[in-house]
């Protein structure tokens, strides 16, 4: 009885940690800016639609910034900070930056791998978020030169509820076929002052499979997603990347862009 009472509970756990995926998030409250000025970004490895756990952050391999061409490194403006999630708290990254010229800003984060005890393999998200200042377009649909990376085919930050957003995944430079793309609602507001979620949710959904959806890329790697709510969505290429072990286990590379829809 003991053994299938353990049994069960193995199973329940196993079946709540794939409804909801790992993503790695940057956020900042507005994607596009009227007059520049400073901003927070803040960097979470968690379950954005859940909010339940957050898992630990090392130090990125690479923090930049890109802006009409040019390549910033923000690496050394990071500074460590305790995230809360509804279940838990575990290390994460903010930076403050000035925003001055008008045009596209990428933010890109190349994070260390994440050794995912349950699933006994490693996980790499090369993540992007897209900040505009002053309307004009620069570098929106740029290559930043991840080893794999979501390009955007439709501006990530000019985007009404119940437009398309449109992407293009890449290895190495170039398209992937067929690229499974995971997609998250992030549905607890991040608190920039007290660096945690809202308890309460956004939406709720109807069953598990609209925790994390899932899309395929066409056989030129470009994908469509419709979107019904406005407010922060995740996706990330799952696998994407060309390197496929890391000290003798499994190394899951993926690409992540977020973009930030408005209702009219």
């Amino acid at each position: 009885m003991k053994k299938i009472i353990l049994l069960a509970l193995v199973f329940i756990f196993a079946t709540a940690m794939t409804c909801s995926a790992h993503f790695v998030m940057m956020y900042t409250p507005e994607t596009i800016l009227a007059n520049g000025g400073k901003i927070t970004v803040k960097s979470v490895f968690g379950h954005p639609f859940a909010a339940s756990v957050t898992l630990d952050m090392a130090k990125p391999n690479a923090f930049f910034v890109v802006n009409k061409g040019k390549k910033t490194d923000l690496l050394g403006t990071l500074k460590p900070i305790t995230w809360q999630s509804r279940e838990n708290s575990a290390r994460a990254w903010e930076t403050e930056y000035q925003v001055k010229g008008m045009g596209d800003y990428i933010f890109c984060l190349d994070p260390v791998p994440y050794f995912d005890q349950t699933e006994d393999k490693y996980i790499q998200q090369f993540t992007k978020i897209i900040v505009n200042n002053g309307g004009l377009p620069t570098d929106w649909d740029a290559k930043v030169g991840f080893k794999t990376e979501i390009v955007p085919l439709d501006k990530p930050y000019a985007l009404w509820t119940g437009n398309v957003f449109r992407g293009v995944v890449l290895s190495k430079g170039k398209p992937v076929p067929y690229a499974a793309i995971e997609v998250e609602y992030l549905n607890h507001a991040p608190n920039m002052e007290l660096n945690k979620f809202a308890e309460k949710a956004a939406v709720q959904a109807p069953h598990d499979v609209f925790v994390t959806m899932t899309i395929k890329a066409n056989a030129n790697g470009e994908f469509t997603f419709g979107i019904p709510k406005a407010g922060w969505w995740g996706f990330a290429a799952i696998s994407s990347g060309p390197d496929k072990k890391l000290n003798g286990k499994e190394l899951e590379q993926d690409a992540v862009i977020w973009i930030q829809a408005q209702d009219m």
